[in-house]
């Protein structure tokens, strides 16, 4: 870059102050567009043609007496970033950055939606109200149940249990309040690892896919 040398720290600082940081995030999204279309044909383990990302949080522990403008707990600041990852090439499509107090849930109120692309979070992302929205746009989610969910079996699928599918089932929700946010049956599935033995239940709106636990 003709930079004869390494420059110090408070001369990048200022200059990065003097520029808009859209120009940075304008330039990372060109970026990450033009990766997405090298991976787009990348094969995955499960036979989809549609794109599937993965939705998670990381909290960054920072020292509260020195980023004070990031409170999380009374001696501890943070911030939270909620990163959605194209699961071909396992590149990001979407990174928010929030302090560290920000509900995993709020994150689905400005998730950009692709029609029949798969969003697979985690049960911190449950909420009926929010992946009824997700379900309107044409997506479909796969995340897991909490304990003790309010439901009621509409339908059960037959299953082969030798593949770790224990039921397949079309459920709806009792209770007024949680019926109203989520009014449509989804599917639940219960799945035991054959290998660790450990038991998941999956809940997603796509109802046509034969396995989602491949």
């Amino acid at each position: 870059m003709g930079l004869k040398g390494v420059p110090a720290h408070s001369t990048l600082s200022d200059a990065l102050n003097q520029r808009d940081w859209r120009i940075y995030r304008a330039l990372a999204m060109r970026l990450i567009a033009r990766a997405r279309e090298l991976y787009v044909k990348e094969p995955m383990d499960v036979a989809l043609d549609t794109t599937v990302y993965a939705l998670d949080s990381t909290t960054i522990d920072l020292c509260l007496s020195l980023f004070d403008w990031a409170p999380f707990r009374s001696t501890k600041g943070a911030w939270k970033m909620h990163t959605l990852l194209d699961l071909r090439g396992a590149i990001p499509a979407f990174i928010h950055i929030g302090d560290g107090k920000t509900a995993d849930v709020n994150v689905l109120d400005i998730l950009p939606l692709e029609a029949g692309a798969f969003y697979i979070m985690d049960r911190g992302f449950l909420d009926f109200a929010r992946l009824y929205k997700l379900h309107q746009a044409g997506a479909f989610f796969v995340t897991r149940a909490k304990r003790g969910m309010n439901a009621r079996r509409v339908y059960s699928t037959a299953t082969g249990r030798t593949t770790g599918v224990i039921c397949d089932q079309r459920i709806a929700l009792n209770g007024f309040y949680v019926s109203k946010g989520y009014p449509e049956q989804f599917r639940r599935i219960r799945f035991k690892d054959p290998d660790s033995g450990k038991t998941l239940v999956l809940l997603t709106n796509n109802m046509t896919l034969p396995t989602l636990t491949a």
